[in-house]
């Protein structure tokens, strides 16, 4: 496949990426595929429970991302990936994959996307999802509670432990190689608006040369 446009989008825990995400998803449909850093969290299938649930997820390390970015360069040559799936619930890999198809437009999603040299060198446009850390942390305690069957204990603990230090010493400095900065995500009307018109511009390039 020819003319693909690759969108990584980044930003803190909570910041509101997902949310940006589903407006694109919602307003291009079958026109894109989306692939999520998440879903590359290492297996730890040599730890318990109790083990997993102690380690350090918010390092670039957690992730294999050269997996992830295999997969990207697959599809940007029209090729379909197996994605794995990671459960939050237990701390560890799914053994189940998702295909992922080759679309016109890929989103790539993720906290640390921009302060990985192999994924950042794959995208086109690059935005980040700027937003202040005391929303953040309430996002991330109604998510995790409700969707990953996490204490609020559980997560507040993970927050100072972990969350925040990786987010200064990562994903802040990241921030540095985007080409658009977005505050509160999603719920940001203009620039929304301004990313669905860069997207819809590419894809009517594509449609003009089939």
């Amino acid at each position: 496949m020819q003319d693909i446009l690759t969108v990584g989008v980044a930003g803190g825990s909570g910041s509101g990426k997902t949310t940006l995400t589903e407006s694109l998803i919602e307003r291009f449909g079958d026109a894109v595929a989306v692939v999520h850093h998440d879903n590359y969290y290492r297996a730890h299938d040599d730890l318990t429970y109790e083990e997993r649930s102690r380690l350090n997820y918010d390092r670039p390390d957690s992730f294999e991302t050269e997996m992830m970015a295999e997969h990207l360069r697959l599809l940007k040559m029209g090729r379909s990936v197996h994605c794995p799936v990671y459960d939050y619930t237990v701390h560890n890999r799914s053994s189940e994959t998702v295909l992922i198809e080759p679309r016109p437009v890929i989103l790539v999603e993720g906290i640390m996307i921009f302060a990985e040299p192999s994924l950042v060198e794959q995208m086109d446009i690059k935005i980040f999802v700027d937003t202040d850390a005391d929303i953040r942390l309430c996002r991330r305690v109604v998510r995790d509670v409700r969707d990953r069957a996490r204490t609020v204990e559980n997560v507040t603990r993970q927050w100072m432990e972990t969350v925040k230090p990786m987010h200064e010493m990562y994903v802040e400095p990241s921030k540095k190689v985007a080409d658009i900065i977005v505050p509160e995500g999603g719920k940001n009307r203009v620039a929304l608006d301004m990313i669905i018109g860069r997207i819809e511009r590419h894809l009517a390039g594509v449609h003009e040369r089939d």
